[in-house]
């Protein structure tokens, strides 16, 4: 197969491999922390959960990205981004010794959320600059299996740290502590790594020496308008980006949807829930392992649009079907359809903004994507809050996020037939 030549040959990019490190122990690390903040706050023996708490959570922890996002921005294509691995990095793993010990010690909940808000900020500036890095390790006739291959499988690492997150709970009888510590260790390690690749490699590209930081920061409001109005002069990439923000409102509804009915509705027990929860990350994981292996050919296909809107219709027909059973196994089985539906359209949105965007604006335009992300995600979750009910089964929920899957289907055929017509119309043709 084509894409299993391609992923070979990928592999045998030293840098590449070297890049695909610090991203796997990176979001490793992230899956870990992120499953030692769920159980703390969602599946705490002590603690009656409410989607209402959960979206006031989320909101916490990833609303203010909504600043970070066009700073790190500015700052991503200003500094090196082997250095930015290396220190965020660094920091992260200070920042969850810190949080570790706030777990050990009986602090006000506000000071435990500051903590782990200052972890998952940084990495607003790892995973943009992974991104925008990608371009610098692989040629272009290649980047699009490159963006099936990298995020999908640094995905799978954090799906796969938070599997050793349950298992190190059930190993030191459930310490929320010692898990973060294991995420400190993996933050490390990738700091680690990320000393493996050439400091200049990874760009971004510059005309002039770096600027100091705190001119960088003064002129981050101009940067942002500008990295705006290039975005807005590439509309492919405008497009997918909004697509791709309506895919990730609807796949943050449905997860707190998950996270209530597993928490209450389908367990009686705090073990019982999070072996649910396992259980449908796992389904998810798998998900997003297919949407690498098929989206290169589906792109080849369909195209990039083409792609993104059978995902988006497939989701829109088969997420009732399974969804308004409010079982167990029919919802297993849609959280593997969304996790491809998710990753396969990240994945075209990946490769667009990369081929659409200079590099000069790619860490801008990467940030404002996390920033489009966050916000989706904390709004899905404010809606589903607003109509969940303490079991989480909602059939208002479902039933609204299956008409905007099928609205980001419908835009994505429309706005495929435009650009058809477009270079139909183009002269010589």
């Amino acid at each position: 197969m084509p894409v299993v030549r391609d992923l070979g040959v990928l592999l045998r990019l030293r840098n590449f491999r070297r890049l695909l490190a610090v991203r796997l122990l990176s979001q490793s690390a992230d899956g870990v922390y992120q499953v030692a903040l769920a159980t703390y706050v969602i599946f705490s023996p002590e603690k009656q959960t409410t989607a209402a708490a959960i979206a006031s959570a989320m909101a916490v922890l990833l609303l203010p990205y909504s600043l970070i996002g066009p700073f790190a921005g500015v700052l991503l294509d200003r500094w090196p981004r082997r250095q930015v691995f290396l220190y965020g990095n660094l920091l992260r793993a200070v920042l969850a010794c810190c949080t570790a010990l706030l777990l050990l010690r009986s602090v006000p909940e506000w000071l435990f959320y500051a903590s782990a808000l200052c972890v998952t900020a940084v990495n607003r500036f790892v995973l943009a600059g992974l991104s925008a890095a990608l371009p610098r390790v692989v040629d272009s006739d290649r980047l699009v299996v490159a963006n099936s291959l990298s995020p999908t499988a640094g995905t799978l690492a954090a799906t796969a740290g938070g599997g050793l997150a349950l298992a190190m709970r059930v190993l030191t009888d459930g310490s929320d502590a010692a898990v973060v510590l294991l995420g400190a260790v993996l933050y490390l390690l990738s700091a680690l790594a990320s000393l493996t690749l050439a400091r200049e490699l990874l760009g971004p590209d510059r005309d002039q020496q770096h600027v100091r930081l705190r001119e960088a920061l003064s002129i981050t409001a101009r940067g942002l308008v500008a990295g705006l109005r290039h975005l807005a002069d590439r509309k492919d990439a405008a497009r997918a980006l909004a697509a791709m923000t309506v895919i990730r409102f609807c796949y943050g509804a449905l997860t707190v949807m998950l996270l209530m009915l597993c928490r209450y509705a389908w367990s009686d027990s705090e073990s019982d829930g999070l072996a649910l929860l396992g259980l449908a990350l796992g389904a998810s994981a798998a998900g997003f392992f297919i949407a690498a292996v098929v989206t290169p050919w589906a792109i080849g296909r369909f195209g990039r649009y083409g792609w993104m809107a059978v995902c988006a219709g497939a989701a829109a027909l088969l997420e009732p079907a399974l969804g308004l059973t409010f079982a167990p196994v029919p919802m297993l089985s849609a959280a593997f359809l969304l996790g491809l539906v998710t990753q396969g359209s990240k994945i075209t949105t990946d490769t667009e903004v990369q081929t659409s965007v200079d590099d000069t604006f790619r860490g801008r335009v990467f940030s404002l994507y996390d920033v489009l992300f966050n916000v989706a995600f904390v709004a899905a979750a404010a809606m589903a809050a607003l109509a969940l009910p303490a079991d989480g089964r909602s059939v208002v929920v479902v039933l609204t996020v299956a008409v905007l899957y099928a609205t980001a289907s419908l835009a994505m055929l429309r706005w495929r037939r435009v650009g058809e017509s477009a270079q139909n119309l183009r002269p010589g043709r």
